[in-house]
């Protein structure tokens, strides 16, 4: 019988001292230049942490999360931002991650929308590596940027101030690129390019939008949270089919 994950939601005080440990060492493993002085930074200005552990209780995963708010063209915009990611390969076939995560964030939508109908609810996340971009495509119907279409002016405005709020000069509008003053790269092996996954059209997207990528940097998407925007496979493993 294949071993299966438990997820559960935390606040980032919440996460004991030996979790964070662990977790810093997954994360090691996948990125270049990952101090724990650096990830217990980025973990306590997150709002969520999702941990997933096994049988045994030891963590293999886990997830952060943040609420980003602005304001474009005078309508609110409400943006949940995903930050440091990380599932142990032996786990890569579980939809824990999926599942607890859309559930959340719908949930969050749902709760904005009854305070604020007017606004706007967007996953903004950043990508480095081709794998974590072809989410969007096998979990949203539109997703931006994209070789599908152009991103729309008011899209693309939005994309340009949550990054400028999030990241500052780091942000580069012209590129929507992001580059840290120390990056952490992924490690070789962990997301190679070659020529067979060059022929995936949105990799080949990827790749052509963020030619650093293999430098540690990040591309900044957009994807609004609505039912309607979710594809069939999307719904099957968010767990809402």
């Amino acid at each position: 019988m294949t071993e299966q994950l438990t997820g559960t939601v935390h606040r980032p005080g919440e996460v004991s001292a030996d979790q964070r440990a662990r977790m810093c060492d997954l994360l090691n493993d996948f990125f270049e230049n990952v101090s724990r002085e650096q990830f217990e930074a980025d973990l306590a200005e997150k709002e969520w942490v999702f941990v997933f552990t096994d049988a045994a209780g030891t963590v293999q995963g886990f997830s952060t999360l943040m609420r980003l708010n602005v304001t474009v063209d005078g309508r609110p915009v409400v943006a949940v931002y995903s930050g440091d990611t990380i599932i142990h390969p032996d786990f890569w076939h579980e939809m824990e991650l999926p599942k607890l995560w859309g559930k959340h964030v719908f949930d969050l939508a749902a709760t904005v929308h009854a305070a604020t109908p007017e606004a706007k609810v967007y996953w903004f996340l950043i990508s480095s590596g081709y794998k974590t971009y072809r989410f969007l495509p096998v979990f949203f119907e539109n997703f931006y940027p994209t070789y599908r279409q152009p991103t729309p002016p008011e899209i693309q405005r939005t994309i340009d101030a949550l990054a400028r709020y999030k990241f500052g000069e780091q942000y580069d509008p012209a590129t929507g690129i992001i580059r840290f003053a120390t990056s952490a790269p992924l490690r070789d092996g962990v997301a190679e390019v070659d020529e067979r996954r060059l022929k995936n059209r949105d990799i080949a997207f990827f790749v052509e939008k963020n030619p650093g990528h293999a430098a540690g940097e990040q591309l900044a998407c957009l994807v609004e949270i609505d039912h309607a925007n979710i594809t069939a496979a999307g719904m099957r493993m968010l767990g809402m089919a």
